[in-house]
């Protein structure tokens, strides 16, 4: 029951992620279109000095967290260590992205002005991502505390090796494995 309560835990998290990633990916281009447009003065746009940059960092931090869910639904399929490098890697890479987003958005709130619906619906979606996505990275990586929580850093509980009592370097044993 144990083994399995970060993957039941990770699994719809990660959905839920996946998708406000979109979601965010979505609003943050529509944003950025009407920016280089130069239609700041649109009704459900506005924006302030750090619009820009909080445009740029949302849609890299979306386009990372997606594929960082594609990596991460692997992972919940196979639940083993070598999926885990990968999806554990790039969670946190795009937690980081999206950490950078959330200050940025927090910097946009603080400077104010005028903003309209769209970019304050991205400014919040980017908030609660930049939260959600923290915890998703600790339940991936529940097994590096407690390897009974989900596939650990040290477990060799899967690979090609001899077979038991027969070792590569003892002599007499009859085989011959490559050494590796």
């Amino acid at each position: 029951m144990a083994r399995t309560m970060a993957r039941s835990l990770a699994g719809p998290l990660l959905y839920l992620n996946l998708l406000m990633y979109l979601i965010t990916l979505g609003f943050a281009s529509w944003c950025l279109n009407k920016f280089i447009n130069g239609q700041t003065n649109h009704p459900s746009f506005g924006g302030n000095g750090a619009t820009m940059f909080f445009l740029i960092f949302a849609i890299l931090a979306s386009v990372l967290g997606i594929i960082s869910k594609l990596l991460g639904a692997n992972h919940l399929r196979a639940w083993r260590n070598d999926s885990l490098a990968a999806a554990g890697s790039t969670a946190i890479i795009a937690w980081a992205v999206t950490a950078l987003a959330f200050g940025l958005a927090c910097k946009q709130i603080n400077i104010g002005g005028w903003r309209g619906w769209r970019l304050r619906v991205l400014e919040g979606f980017t908030i609660v991502l930049g939260l959600t996505q923290l915890l998703y990275v600790l339940m991936l990586h529940a097994g590096w505390f407690n390897s009974t929580y989900g596939p650990g850093y040290r477990d060799n509980e899967y690979g090609a090796g001899a077979p038991s009592g027969a070792g590569i370097g003892e002599k007499g044993t009859g085989y011959t494995g490559a050494r590796v």
